[in-house]
């Protein structure tokens, strides 16, 4: 489990994550989405032990993740693939990896293996392994010590369709096993695919959390009748908010079981009424972080 309370961290005046609170559960996936810029990666690093925070706490299985013994082993990080040792091979990475941490050095075939690098390529320098060598290196050194949590931010960049499907059934059975992972990425359609909950942040503060089922229903209901002009005036006099939907009907913010009452009261007959279908991640995320994105394009403008 990772636990995040009131977590600030602060640059001067600045404040790159402000306040931020939420869990990770084990048994989970939970996708960390935000633009750039919105404090993912500066929350990743406090919750990894790489940054201090200005206030707050970040525990991980309980505890700071300075206060584990022997963190490697329990839990396995990737926040930057670029910065493997370019020099080395990347059975060596492994293999000092598994020297500091105390693991079997099996474990390096096995994990070798679980990630898709063959012998050959494990022998080659780091240096020359393209962009998704690396990440699949990166997970690699992640799954060493057989963690119980997984914290990774953009593991799938690099990676080709074919490995971006093998990373989502590993991060899948990875949690159906009891553990637990935090996945930040910016491909919205493949955490919108294997996670089952999600916590979204906008300009260092979270916009929302929950379950991916919860957030994405969309709110309000759809409601077509004999003549919806009579129906949406009924139903604005109530103080609901209608909009008129181009393929017909209306869109309106309120449960239908208070939408039907109006219909009946203004004596309209319904040819439909059912809740709001849900929203795909893209719509829910341009939706929470739209503030956010409207703020760098006055920056870029003034710039």
């Amino acid at each position: 489990m990772i636990t995040v309370e009131h977590l600030t961290k602060r640059y001067g005046p600045v404040a790159a994550v402000d306040d931020v609170s939420f869990t990770v559960e084990p048994g989970h996936v939970t996708g960390f989405l935000g633009p750039n810029g919105a404090g993912k990666s500066t929350t990743m690093r406090m919750i990894s032990g790489l940054t201090p925070a200005t206030s707050g706490s970040a525990r991980v299985l309980g505890k700071p993740f300075s206060a584990l013994t022997n963190p490697g082993r329990r839990v396995g990080v990737l926040l930057d693939a670029g910065a493997q040792h370019s020099g080395r091979t990347g059975r060596e990475v492994l293999t000092l990896a598994a020297m500091m941490t105390g693991v079997d050095r099996r474990r390096i075939e096995a994990t070798l293996d679980v990630v898709g690098l063959t012998e050959r390529e494990a022998a080659r320098r780091v240096g020359q392994y393209s962009l998704g060598m690396r990440q699949r290196l990166g997970i690699a050194s992640a799954l060493l010590g057989d963690p119980e949590v997984l914290i990774l931010d953009e593991p799938a960049n690099g990676l080709d369709p074919a490995g971006i499907r093998w990373m989502r059934d590993l991060l899948q059975d990875f949690a159906s096993r009891g553990g637990t992972v935090l996945l930040s990425s910016h491909l919205l359609r493949e955490i919108e695919q294997v996670a089952d909950r999600l916590v979204v942040i906008g300009r260092g503060r979270i916009v929302a959390q929950g379950t991916k089922d919860e957030l994405l229903q969309q709110a309000g209901t759809v409601v077509r009748s004999t003549d919806d002009a009579a129906l949406a005036a009924s139903l604005r006099d109530a103080g609901h908010g209608v909009e008129v939907v181009a393929t017909g009907g209306l869109a309106v913010d309120a449960e239908p079981l208070d939408v039907g009452r109006v219909a009946a009261a203004t004596g309209v007959v319904l040819a439909e009424l059912r809740a709001a279908d849900s929203r795909g991640l893209e719509e829910l995320f341009l939706e929470l972080t739209a503030d956010d994105a409207r703020e760098h394009a006055r920056t870029e403008v003034a710039a």
